[in-house]
């Protein structure tokens, strides 16, 4: 039976905020996780009885209290609680641009969930037959395409990956829904050639090299929670090591 039944309404309250609360209490039960959409406008008042101005305003102070986000286009989703998170050592590629000024935008190309197999298993330090995501997607800086990724991330680090729009959230965001704070990450260097199909999803010769960075990020626990490879345009970035003599 709906919360807001015609038995349990107290029009003392107002019924929007009587609402809020029930859209919180789905939040925090894990009904509504972050990172998904709730459910329209429509749905909620036809759900329980109310007209959608009410609904929108219970939506609404969520939003101003920063538990909801809307997004133009595909509706309302949740935030959930944040971690603080050093942005001056490690950071993904949307927090990366916002800090150089420079519009980001992501595409996924592909999101599935895959065994882990003999090499995953090893990597991740979990059962062959156990999940991984795969997650494929072209990064833009300002409208341009500037790389091409390839990100594995155990389903056990975040198990309702798939509920997640990662065209609405990166997914340091994501990471930090679930309380996770990446404290360290190993990462290498190299140059390589992309298939034609990818190239020209980056708007390059596949003649010409890219540069590979293969990520191997771990949290508080030294638990190995994603690997990431990220073909990159030479032409596009440029990279900047800093050394300090001890």
């Amino acid at each position: 039976m709906p919360c807001l039944s015609n038995e349990e309404i107290n029009y003392q309250s107002p019924i929007y905020l009587q609402l809020r609360e029930v859209i919180r209490n789905k939040i925090e039960e894990g009904e509504y996780m972050p990172g998904m959409a709730i459910p329209s406008e429509n749905d909620l008042a036809e759900t329980y009885g109310i007209n959608r101005m009410t609904v929108r305003s219970g939506i609404d102070a969520l939003v101003n209290e920063g538990i909801l986000k809307r997004v133009q286009g595909k509706g309302v989703y949740v935030v959930g609680s944040k971690v603080e998170r050093d942005l001056d050592t490690l950071g993904g590629f949307t927090q990366t641009m916002k800090e150089k000024n420079t519009e980001p935008y992501t595409k996924v190309l592909a999101k599935t969930l895959r065994k882990a197999g003999e090499k995953y298993s090893v990597i991740f330090g979990i059962k062959p037959e156990e999940d991984i995501y795969y997650i494929k997607r072209i990064c833009s800086a300002d409208g341009e395409p500037v790389s091409l990724e390839e990100i594995f991330i155990p389903k056990y680090i975040v198990p309702k990956l798939e509920g997640i729009d990662l065209g609405v959230f990166s997914i340091y965001e994501v990471y930090e829904f679930y309380g996770i704070k990446i404290t360290r990450a190993n990462q290498t260097l190299d140059l390589t050639q992309l298939e034609q199909r990818d190239a020209r999803m980056l708007g390059i010769d596949s003649n010409l090299a890219v540069m590979l960075f293969e990520c191997t990020s771990y949290d508080e626990k030294e638990r190995v929670i994603e690997l990431a490879r990220t073909y990159t345009r030479g032409d596009k970035c440029n990279f900047s090591v800093h050394f300090k003599k001890d």
